[in-house]
């Protein structure tokens, strides 16, 4: 990358314990995506993680579903994304399905839109660990 490069450098969730993190935080729902963020009141760069769960399918559809939300990140989502916040993005079977550029815009609009009444209750109770 060249210094002229006008996108924001953004990290990366690696670990379990991170992941746990930002499912204290909101939770937008959107058809073919759920994003979690969770706001850390800081300058640190943003930070993303991308999460497939088993019963969308086998490796190959999940590493494909992964793939698609990365690019879509990188290519267009990562301007939007606030300095301080981590993001944790849970794909749905229809990432496969929907084109790229509309796969885009949702994710720009989740990441860009606050969605009210909807941060999750910690009455609820815990998932395994």
């Amino acid at each position: 990358m060249t210094s002229t490069d006008s996108k924001k450098p953004v990290g990366r969730l690696k670990s379990r314990p991170q992941f746990l993190a930002v499912r204290h935080g909101e939770a937008r729902k959107g058809r073919t995506f759920l994003l979690e963020v969770l706001d850390h009141n800081n300058d640190a760069p943003p930070r993303v993680g991308f999460t497939v769960t088993k019963k969308h399918g086998n490796a190959v559809e999940r590493n494909r579903m992964r793939r698609r939300l990365k690019e879509a990140v990188r290519l267009n989502a990562a301007f939007a994304m606030q300095p301080g916040h981590d993001y944790v993005i849970v794909a749905r079977r229809e990432v496969l399905d929907i084109p790229f550029d509309q796969l885009s815009r949702q994710l720009i609009h989740r990441i860009e839109n606050r969605q009210t009444n909807n941060t999750r209750s910690h009455k609820t109770a815990p998932r395994k660990e």
